[in-house]
């Protein structure tokens, strides 16, 4: 049976749950609202199922070559709903008009996250866009294997662990399943957005009616949270300033696994690896508009074969992936542990949102961009052979 001694060695991707033929693994918030398998000793026959299905205990060893790309839709519109280039909608569309469905994260009824899936484009709206919480796969897994034995293709997209959760769960290759993953922080906790909805609803007065984190009417490189309340009025701040953007950017409120992330690699189980192409006006100025470019990671033949079906629909140019991940280094490095999370996590249920994060959150996150903008300028001398020549210059050693 599975059994957790420490959180960190858990990310909450449910395959246990949806693998146990006894269905006496329940996936349990804890008090910090993240979820972990609660076995049912009971009902457990000790299959071992289970354990076999988790990704972090049976860890898989991928031996790829991945190609970089920046991309951009040519639909404008499609591209401005979109968080970065507008890429997901084409594969998703791709795979829909091929009697496929299509796997993501979406609001439900009360602005939770939740995973699900969907066969028609017109339902495409609800994955698009990025939701900055962890979402819930219930038993999605379930769902998309039965879809994969009845013939159809599959387009499955999550977070890293949640696609090698999802390939750790089906333990056989499927050639009608087709995998996009992105480049992740790190997941927020889904009762510290709870208790944000509710603190930004108390202060409107008004239920909320639509939530986009990525509004880009004043840009994509400083976009927008964006609250539209039943009572047509509209809570709009930019990224650095909203209350839950600065507790997520400090990691002040990332599942434990997030800090010690198994799956940071640029050799991914997924297809195809989607995400804003960071830096973009400095490698490619002539595909930066400031209306979203992707960077696009293709990391096996389902992937290449994917790309070439919707190259007539996109601008694009192959790029050095070691200097683009230079610009997004959360792809290979995991978030640093904030010393202030436990406090943020023991006072998120005693004092107002935003008393919480100007407590535990408003120091760090100008010190981390310094740190960001410092991490990237050495890492882009690095790739330029520029640092050899100023470590030579100087005559001392830089690290």
């Amino acid at each position: 049976m599975i059994t957790i001694n420490d959180k960190k060695d858990c990310m909450g991707c449910h395959a246990c749950s949806n693998i146990c033929p006894k269905s006496c693994i329940e996936m349990k918030n804890d008090s910090e609202g993240f979820w972990y398998p609660l076995v049912d000793y009971d009902k457990c026959i000790r299959c071992g199922s289970c354990i076999k299905a988790c990704p972090i205990i049976n860890k898989s060893i991928i031996q790829n070559e991945p190609k970089a790309y920046a991309c951009i839709n040519k639909n404008k519109e499609i591209r401005l709903e979109s968080s970065s280039g507008g890429m997901f909608t084409l594969i998703a569309e791709h795979v829909i008009n091929n009697g496929g469905v299509v796997f993501g994260a979406v609001f439900d009824e009360n602005f939770a996250v939740i995973h699900q899936y969907i066969e028609s484009k017109e339902e495409l709206g609800a994955l698009r866009g990025s939701k900055y919480v962890q979402s819930k796969i219930g038993d999605t897994y379930k769902q998309a294997k039965q879809f994969l034995k009845q013939g159809r293709q599959v387009l499955f997209t999550g977070t890293p662990c949640q696609i090698s959760g999802l390939k750790s769960y089906l333990q056989k290759e499927y050639g009608n399943l087709m995998c996009i993953d992105i480049i992740c922080h790190g997941v927020p906790s889904p009762k510290a957005w709870k208790n944000y909805v509710r603190f930004r609803e108390n202060r409107a007065g008004s239920q909320s009616q639509r939530i986009a984190f990525r509004l880009k009417n004043e840009g994509w490189k400083q976009y927008s949270v964006s609250f539209l309340y039943k009572n047509n009025t509209e809570y709009q701040e930019k990224l650095h300033k909203d209350l839950y953007m600065k507790a997520f950017l400090n990691d002040a409120c990332l599942r434990p696994s997030c800090y010690a992330c198994e799956f940071k690699t640029l050799h991914r189980e997924s297809d195809i690896t989607l995400a804003d192409f960071w830096g973009i006006q400095n490698m490619l100025p002539e595909m930066d508009d400031d209306k979203g470019t992707s960077l696009v990671f293709v990391n096996s033949t389902i992937g290449e074969l994917l790309l070439e079906k919707i190259k007539d629909k996109i601008l694009y140019k192959e790029v050095d992936i070691n200097q683009a991940v230079a610009y997004n280094s959360a792809a290979i490095k995991s978030a640093k542990y904030n010393p202030k999370r436990d406090d943020f996590f023991n006072e998120l249920d005693k004092v107002s949102f935003d008393i919480l994060v100007r407590r535990h959150c408003s120091d760090r996150l100008s010190i981390k961009i310094k740190r960001k903008v410092i991490e990237i300028g050495f890492s882009i001398m690095r790739v330029t052979g520029f640092l050899g020549i100023v470590k030579r210059i100087l005559g001392r050693k830089i690290t």
